[in-house]
This record gives C-alpha cells, structure tokens and sequence, in this order.
C-alpha cells in the first residue's frame, strides 16, 4: 500500500485580484508569439478576466537573470501560457536549455496531454480518447551526462521512489476526479530492472490505494504497436520522461498532428500551459498557415485550472465548430484556410 499522500502536492490554482487574474506570458521562439497573440485576441473578444505579464525569453536570450524572471514571475503568479523555447544543441554538454530550467526550478512535475479525436479532422482510428501522464523532472531531464573516455559517453537516468510515487498518485487521482476506468503504467523493466523496476513497483503500489480503477502495465515498444494498431483500449497513461515523450508525439499523430494537442504542466509552485508537442514550428514564421488550435486549447486549459470555465467553454465550443461544422481548417488538417481565417472564424462565434 502507498504510504505516501501526494493528494496536495500540486499547487492550487491563484485567487483573482480584483475580480481578473495575472498570468506569466512567455512567447518563445518559431510561430509562438504570434499564436500567442492570437490568444490575447480572443481572450480580449471573449471577456476574458486575465491580464498577461510578459516575459520575453527565447532562444537568443543569453541572460540567466530573464530566465530567473519568468522563473520568479510563475512563481508570483501561479500560472502561466507559454510558447516552446527552441533548444541550442551547439552549447556545451552542462549548458541547461530554458525549457527544461522552468520545469525543473518550478518542480512541474505533471506534464499532462489529453488526446481526443476532434471534429472535422480525419484520423485513421476514431474514437481516441487517452490521457498521458508524463514525470517531467527526473529521468532524461537529470542532464547528467559525461565522456569517461574518449569515444565513451555515459549518460545517467535517475529515477526516484518519492518521484515515481508522486506521478503515480497523480495518475490515479487524476483518473478518480475525471471518471477514468484505467490506468495503465508504461515502463522497460524488464531490461532496467532497477530504475523501471522502481517506477513499476510504485505504481503497484498506489494502484493498491484505488481498487475501484483497473491497473496494468505494458513493455514501452509493445505500447507503441499497440498505440498505432488499437488506441481506443486505453485510458489513462502513466510513464518515466522519456518514454512521455515518444509516446506522446505518437499519439499527436493518431488524433491529427502537432497543431491540435494542448498541454498541461502541474507542479508544487504553479502551472504553465503550452502546446503538448512543444515544437517551436519555427518552419512556419510569417508563413500565415500555423493552426492555431492547440495553444488556443492550451489557454482553455489555464481557463479550467482557474475555475473560469464559462470563458473556456464558450472559447471551445467557437474552435469546434469553427473546424467541424463550418469546415474552416487549416492546412496540416486537411483545410485551405490561413491562421488568420481560422482566428476570425472564432472570434465572429464568440458573443
């Protein structure tokens, strides 16, 4: 049995001031700043109670100190929306990308996707409808790696019990509160006995604290074949870094691509909403063919997580008919419509 509670370890969401709330902006580099405003657009359009401190880091912000102001600015705050910062892979094997410093210094540990088959979009599976929980602090992102000797690089993946025990009692709880059935742990135990053998004895552990919610385990690359042949078996999905990683992008894939999926990280300080594939779509700037769901969907959820669920409903309930029933879509999905189509579309469904 868990001896642990983590049942109050992820923030609670800020009280407003005045009436509105402030939220850390962080537009990032590629197409972020301008979905970003965007989102500004509609959240203006739609009444949005929420005022935005920017923070300006990218890619070519040089300064620690801009990093430790949006760092400082969510902790304030309690929330924030935020564009992905492309990674420099030319710096030095210690040099930490910005990214990974706010996930890590804000301990959001909870990176949460929620993949859904949406109106209008074509996938080759219907009715996919999986949350996955990714640990979003440990593991890869430990970031401790070295050349021992030349040509020999040893990188280190650490896993924790109290980690692993936090994201495990997240996954189940999480399930609990939104009437999932099942939690499936994904893992590679059987070949890292040790740090997976952890993580997996974890989660048999918690799974014991819910006996109303069914418990089981799958092998990593079994998981991706059985993704891409029969998705709808699943439910709630609870897994190490990496692993969140692949099989997140692979979902990505499965509901219509990188443009749709929004994503949620939830940690002890605050929580930060962005794209749940967190590319930068650097290959779209100034192009105007950028869809703009998933940040629009990523806003909703900063919505939700501030009780503000009417403004979010409302925000939705314009993107979804904006794709199915007025088959306004963008290219990647099979559209003809600009970015800025799409946002007009939206924004004349709001009243």
């Amino acid at each position: 049995m868990s001896t642990t509670d983590f049942s109050q370890v992820a923030a609670s969401p800020p009280a407003p001031k005045g009436g509105r709330y402030e939220a850390t902006l962080i537009p990032g580099d590629g197409i972020g700043p301008q979905l970003l405003e965007h989102v500004r657009q509609v959240f203006v359009k739609a009444a949005v109670p929420v005022d935005f401190e920017i923070v300006n880091i990218n890619s070519r912000t040089s300064d620690d100190k801009e990093v430790m102001k949006a760092i400082a600015s969510l902790q304030k705050n309690g929330v924030g929306l935020k564009g992905n910062i492309q990674t420099d892979h030319n710096q030095p094997p210690n040099h930490k990308s910005k990214n990974l410093l706010l996930r890590t210094r804000l301990d959001l540990f909870a990176n949460v996707i929620h993949h859904k088959c949406l109106p209008g979009v074509k996938t080759r599976h219907s009715g996919i409808d999986i949350v996955i929980i990714r640990e979003n602090t440990e593991g890869e992102y430990s970031w401790l790696e070295h050349e021992s000797v030349p040509g020999v690089v040893e990188s280190l993946r650490i896993i924790t019990r109290s980690n692993s025990h936090r994201i495990a009692q997240y996954a189940f709880e999480h399930a609990r509160k939104h009437g999932r059935k099942k939690v499936t742990a994904v893992h590679k135990a059987n070949i890292m006995k040790l740090a997976d053998g952890l993580f997996l004895e974890c989660c048999r552990e918690v799974a014991a604290d819910f006996p109303d919610i069914k418990f089981e385990q799958l092998i990593v690359d079994n998981t991706t074949m059985q993704l891409v042949s029969r998705p709808t078996q699943f439910d709630v999905m609870v897994m190490p870094n990496l692993y969140g990683n692949v099989v997140n992008s692979a979902c990505a894939g499965l509901v219509g691509g990188s443009g749709l999926v929004a994503g949620a990280n939830y940690g002890t300080k605050c929580a930060v909403f962005e794209s749940g594939t967190r590319n930068t779509g650097k290959s779209l700037v100034n192009k105007d063919i950028a869809n703009p769901t998933a940040m629009l969907l990523a806003s909703c959820l900063m919505l939700d997580y501030l009780g503000l669920k009417e403004h979010s409903n409302i925000i939705r309930k314009a993107i979804m008919r904006t794709m199915g029933e007025l088959n306004i879509r963008t290219f990647d999905i099979g559209g003809s419509a600009s970015t800025q189509e799409v946002i007009n579309s939206i924004l004349h469904q709001i009243k």
